[in-house]
């Protein structure tokens, strides 16, 4: 992709830069969420299934002109360039599950501008919580992002029941998709990495979290037989990641983003990953492959850009 447009706000203050990407993406998010709200209490209260998947399909529309408009003020606040490969033979009408590293909450809008009008419309995991977040959790909700509620081991081993609700979660969300083209998007390592939290784990891998390959196997087992493949999807930030405030100031430098199409191997389909031990542990297997990978091109393209 080429350098953004952003060259004459470069110029600004930082603050004075991020007031007014800030009150842009706000004018933005209003503007579009008002007639999709409108639409999704339409969708909730009348009990017509017909109606339903209509306001469903005007519901993603609004959502996809919302990440368009979104995409091109990303292009006039940036100044660096992006580095973009492996979008060759990608569809629109396609079924794609999509597994990505997790560097910052700018990773999303990334996504969305560099998959915008190749394949569907994202969708993704998102912790339970999230759907109190003024405006976009009503959206997301709207938009049936799946709602994922996270147990930590110590409550697990007091209330072992809990154990594969989040499988079930992402079965049931998955089985909405059935009969539309989707886009699934997991972060598998479900939180965002930091240096604390990469020495909290002890991870193996230099520039990775550890992988929870749960979810994932989940939308596989749910939706396998209807999904394309899988895009490996590693995002990198040579000059360092950065969080929404850095978008919005333009501090947000080089961007890499490297696509590459896995097949699902037909073995896998029908399966269930929190009953099936040997699925299980093939599947834990092919993702710390998948993992340690991605690590290594991380490397490469760090060690690239400094020579640059």
């Amino acid at each position: 992709m080429p350098v953004g447009d952003g060259t004459m706000l470069r110029f600004l203050p930082t603050s004075i830069h991020g007031i007014i990407g800030l009150i842009a993406f706000a004018a933005n998010t209003i503007f579009w969420f008002i007639p999709l709200f409108v639409v999704a209490m339409i969708k909730l209260l009348v009990p017509i299934p017909a109606l339903r998947r209509r306001c469903s399909i005007l519901i993603t529309n609004l959502a996809e002109n919302w990440v368009a408009v979104d995409s091109w003020m990303m292009r006039a606040i940036q100044w660096a360039p992006w580095q973009v490969t492996g979008l060759e033979g990608l569809r629109r009408d396609g079924y794609y599950l999509i597994c990505c590293n997790h560097n910052s909450w700018v990773d999303i809008p990334i996504l969305q501008r560099v998959f915008y009008h190749r394949i569907p419309f994202l969708r993704f995991f998102l912790k339970k919580e999230l759907i109190w977040v003024p405006l976009l959790g009503i959206a997301w909700w709207a938009l049936d992002f799946p709602f994922m509620r996270r147990y930590s081991a110590e409550y697990l081993a007091k209330h072992p029941e809990k154990r594969g609700e989040d499988a079930a979660t992402t079965r049931r969300a998955c089985a909405k998709f059935r009969h539309t083209p989707t886009s699934i998007l997991n972060f598998l390592e479900g939180t965002r990495r930091t240096a604390a939290k990469h020495r909290a784990q002890q991870s193996p891998y230099t520039h990775l979290l550890r992988p929870k390959a749960g979810g994932m196997a989940s939308a596989i087992g749910a939706m396998g037989d209807m999904f394309d493949g899988i895009l490996d999807v590693t995002i990198v930030y040579p000059d360092g990641p950065v969080e929404l405030w850095g978008l919005l100031s333009g501090q947000l430098g080089r961007v890499v983003v490297h696509v590459e199409q896995r097949p699902i191997p037909p073995e896998w389909l029908n399966k269930n990953y929190s009953e099936d031990p040997a699925f299980r542990a093939a599947f834990q297997g092919w993702v710390q492959q998948i993992w340690a990978e991605k690590d290594a091109l991380i490397e490469r393209v760090l060690q690239e850009a400094q020579v640059k």
